[in-house]
């Protein structure tokens, strides 16, 4: 892949069927349960699961503070890989100042288990060092625990 020097990247094994991983990520009620670390919490969650489909998320912090991110997905391939991306609103409405396209990907890992891929695709260098100060790695490793943990339950 070229251009990837504004990437953050998680990638990881997790202990979970690739189908259960799936259903974490496309069903809000299972979303709200694992995607921003604890204390953290996801009070609202909205998805349309087709390129142009709205993708948005209600996050809240444990003092009070809260922060909406309305997107789109780019692309819906089930079962494999979610992108998406704070650059439009619904309706293909460009938004003043886009963060990111994030690209999840998923695969069957010989022997159980699924590869996970998760990478955070920024516009400039200051934004992907904006991304990185706020905590990724740190906070998108929580996350997928909290992920894999609830995979593993389904």
């Amino acid at each position: 892949m070229t251009g990837t020097e504004n990437d953050l990247v998680l990638r990881r094994v997790l202990d979970a069927p690739r189908a259960a991983i799936w259903r974490c990520w496309t069903e809000p009620d299972l979303l709200k349960q694992w995607f921003c670390p604890k204390p953290w919490t996801v009070s609202d969650v909205r998805m349309e699961l087709w390129p142009g489909g709205e993708f948005m998320t209600v996050m809240n912090g444990p003092n009070g503070e809260r922060f909406e991110n309305t997107g789109v997905f780019l692309e819906v391939l089930a079962g494999e890989r979610l992108i998406f991306t704070d650059a439009f609103e619904p309706g293909w409405r460009p938004v003043g100042k886009p963060f990111m396209a994030a690209c999840v990907t998923l695969s069957d890992i010989d022997g159980g288990g699924t590869q996970y891929d998760a990478r955070a695709m920024h516009w400039t260098a200051e934004a992907k060092a904006e991304h990185e100060a706020m905590g990724f790695h740190t906070g998108w490793g929580i996350a997928a625990d909290q992920l894999e943990a609830l995979a593993r339950t389904l």
